[in-house]
């Protein structure tokens, strides 16, 4: 493997153990050369993929760019890497054993909304605004009452779904108990002019 330091061509591996979902091999690699060190993956790849673009263009299927995208829409969401893995690899997977050389790119932007769906509510609004292109605040009031339509209809709000077992509501859980400021009055911010 190539040292992404100084090019060197002759790496070795210091270390090797699984991923926690086992779906991938990481090995700790350092280059003799420039004493670099870096990781590696190795994960199993079912197929080729094709991916038709919405312009028709083909373009190989890149699971770092499905990375990057899913990890755009969670920027500052406290959501846990082995959970955004885990619906990286599941997407991947996916789309590996459907059995078809060619996916579209729509394809798979739906494979991501639905698993950002269950995933974060915040994060999924943030990709849909930018898959299906939002123009106007009309767009996220529809895509919003879809999202509460579907939460009412028996899905868990992503929020209760991670509130601990007999947890008050939300609005109790947010208030301060008494003696701890909420008696106190508001004050104004003084602006700095």
């Amino acid at each position: 493997m190539r040292c992404p330091y100084c090019g060197g061509l002759d790496t070795q591996v210091k270390d090797s153990r699984p991923s926690e979902d086992a779906s991938a091999i990481r090995r700790r690699r350092i280059c003799p050369d420039c004493g670099g060190r870096f990781t590696t993956f190795e994960r199993v790849q079912l197929r080729e993929l094709t991916v038709v673009k919405r312009s028709g263009r083909k373009v190989p299927f890149d699971r770092d760019k499905l990375q990057r995208s899913i990890d755009v829409a969670l920027r500052k969401r406290s959501v846990e890497s082995d959970r955004i893995e885990r619906l990286v690899s599941g997407i991947t997977r996916q789309l590996e054993s459907s059995g078809e050389p060619e996916v579209t790119s729509e394809a798979i932007g739906e494979l991501v909304m639905e698993g950002l769906k269950g995933l974060d509510d915040v994060a999924y609004v943030r990709f849909a605004s930018v898959y299906k292109n939002f123009r106007e605040a009309k767009d996220f009031e529809e895509l919003l009452g879809r999202l509460s339509a579907d939460q009412q209809d028996g899905a868990v709000p992503q929020a209760e779904a991670d509130r601990p077992i007999g947890a008050g509501p939300p609005s109790e859980a947010a208030q301060p108990a008494a003696g701890e400021g909420g008696d106190a009055p508001m004050r104004r911010a003084r602006s700095r002019a």
